[in-house]
């Protein structure tokens, strides 16, 4: 994992398997959401299967909002805030 100077980590999944990508994916969420707002970039690269699987396995039933990017198709951004 690896965060820029504006505050925003994110994890690159390139070259992981999926299930150990889906199982990085849930433990950072679970991490980064136990500590408070964040904003979190995944890049998945070109696999739409993955971000597929990503969205349905890890973010789709949560209260996370989340989006792919129009300038860069292969991350997904992701950003919680608690009120």
């Amino acid at each position: 994992m690896r965060e820029n100077k504006d505050k925003i980590s994110s994890i690159d999944l390139h070259g992981i398997r999926h299930k150990q990508a889906l199982e990085l994916v849930h433990m950072t969420l679970k991490d980064f959401a136990s500590a408070g707002n964040f904003s979190l970039t995944i890049i998945t690269g070109n696999s739409s299967v993955l971000q597929d699987r990503i969205f349905n396995e890890c973010l789709k039933s949560t209260n996370y909002t989340y989006f792919i990017p129009s300038w860069n198709m292969g991350q997904i951004v992701v950003e919680f805030v608690k009120l």
